[in-house]
């Protein structure tokens, strides 16, 4: 059983977990629908030059770097290499 320090701990982990997926989703969300847009504004005024692509593609690497960065601190990944930096320093 945990003691009444590392379930604190726990739980402040939880919630920068909890945070860090749900900052991600808003940002994907947010990628669909300006995108959509984008698309349908290109699609209307001008389907002969199809611009959405540069945005589209400029935003989703940047998202890809987001989703990366999440899952990764979540995976453990980052608690691990900070774990070996503290010990590197030690």
């Amino acid at each position: 059983m945990y003691d009444s320090q590392s379930e604190a701990d726990l739980r402040r982990l939880a919630e920068r977990r909890a945070g860090a997926k749900f900052g991600f989703y808003i940002h994907a969300l947010v990628y669909l629908v300006v995108n959509a847009g984008l698309v349908t504004i290109n699609l209307a005024t001008s389907p002969q030059v199809l611009w959405f692509i540069w945005p589209l593609l400029g935003w989703g690497i940047g998202l890809a770097a987001h989703g990366l960065g999440v899952f990764a601190q979540i995976s453990g990944l980052r608690e691990r290499a900070i774990a070996a930096e503290m010990e590197r320093l030690r």
